[in-house]
């Protein structure tokens, strides 16, 4: 861990410079102190080159604090113009290192400065008092040293969950946006896929009988048209239902299908010509919450929608039955053709979506083929 641990971000040149001159000023001060009315000998020589190494080697604390630290303790063990940088090796090593690190560089500079005192007495107090005050001072440095690397941790966990947060709303608003994309999808299909099915039957009626009267060509092409101002119409109600600041039920012009415009959707499949077999037993239809009703609105539609496309000519048995505080099953079936019809324009994504609607309402969706019918049955949660 060391090596990764010495991978440091480099310091600001502020910081190097503030530690170059603090350090110059205290091992000045300490040299004049210590040789004030004292007669200069070989010693005060040592003290000068010993200041003068320390000085430069306190900034290289800030990038390698482990090895430097040891060369000014070793450097401190020989004169008290050391001391200064010692510590402040000390401190920094607490500050940037493992804790026992730090302890261990304490502890070094504890006896380097025994060392010292033992051949180069203070002669303002006693040995004793000297280790007394070195170790009290250096359990300080140690002490502050691990209250700032503390604190420098708290801030670069702030500053890291700052980070995270900012990612994470990143995250949630492109969700968002992928859900409200599935949305529209979603409200696409449902809205346009049984209207446009209505004109894809009649436009092949005209297409495939055309000897048919002027009346029933008349009627069928005032049904397309009719059709098609419908669809664009759902479409816009469509796109005004999903706009963030319009209300749920759209923009008020009109309301969402619900329970009691089931007849309605079964009644326009039937002039379509599907033999729809609708069997409603639903108690007080009109009285089933926004949420319920659509959703059981949009599994009857496109179980006709269904019916329409991949099954032409089959009868379609519909029914709906339930309450309020017991629940609202569906039930769509229609017969299966003997040869599958070939692909349209349909994407197949009409039940993956509807499934999800009716998971979003707290229901369940199933589809399978049964004894030669397809059955599309969901159970919606009605509550009391």
């Amino acid at each position: 861990m060391d090596s990764s641990e010495d991978c440091d971000r480099p310091p600001r040149a502020a910081a190097v410079v503030t530690l170059t001159a603090v350090s110059g000023a205290l091992i000045g001060g300490t040299i004049v102190g210590w040789w004030a009315g004292r007669a200069l000998g070989p010693l005060f020589a040592l003290d000068l080159v010993a200041g003068v190494l320390s000085w430069a080697l306190t900034p290289l604390t800030l990038w390698r604090p482990v090895p430097a630290t040891a060369v000014l303790t070793a450097l401190a063990a020989v004169s008290p113009a050391a001391t200064p940088p010692a510590t402040i090796g000390a401190v920094q090593v607490t500050r940037r290192r493992r804790f026992p690190i730090g302890i261990a560089a304490a502890v070094g500079g504890i006896g380097a400065h025994a060392i010292q005192g033992a051949w180069r007495p203070n002669g303002g107090m006693s040995y004793g008092w000297w280790l007394v005050l070195i170790t009290v001072g250096y359990g300080a440095l140690l002490g502050w040293g691990a209250w700032a690397r503390a604190r420098e941790a708290l801030i670069s966990s702030l500053h890291e969950r700052a980070r995270r947060a900012e990612a994470e709303q990143g995250r949630r608003v492109a969700e968002a946006r992928m859900l409200e994309r599935r949305k529209i999808a979603r409200e696409m299909h449902d809205v346009l896929a049984h209207r446009l099915s209505l004109l894809a039957t009649f436009a092949g009626a005209m297409e495939y009988r055309p000897d048919s009267s002027p009346e029933q060509l008349s009627r069928a092409a005032g049904v397309v048209r009719a059709g098609v101002h419908q669809a664009l119409e759902e479409l816009r109600e469509v796109i005004s239902l999903l706009r963030d600041d319009a209300p749920e039920d759209g923009d008020g012009s009109r309301p969402q299908p619900v329970l009691t415009d089931v007849p309605r959707l079964v009644e326009e499949s039937r002039e379509a010509g599907t033999e729809v077999q609708l069997r409603d037993t639903v108690e007080e239809p009109a009285e089933a919450p926004p949420a319920v009703a659509r959703t059981a609105y949009r599994v009857v539609q496109e179980g006709l929608t269904n019916a329409r496309k991949h099954a032409a000519g089959q009868v379609v048995r519909v029914a709906l039955r339930g309450g309020p505080g017991e629940g609202l099953e569906i039930d769509v079936r229609n017969g299966l053709l003997p040869q599958p019809a070939a692909p349209g324009w349909s994407g197949g994504a009409g039940l993956v979506g509807l499934t999800e609607r009716v998971h979003l309402a707290g229901g369940q969706l199933d589809h399978q083929e049964v004894g030669g019918e397809f059955r599309l049955h969901a159970l919606i949660p009605w509550p009391s």
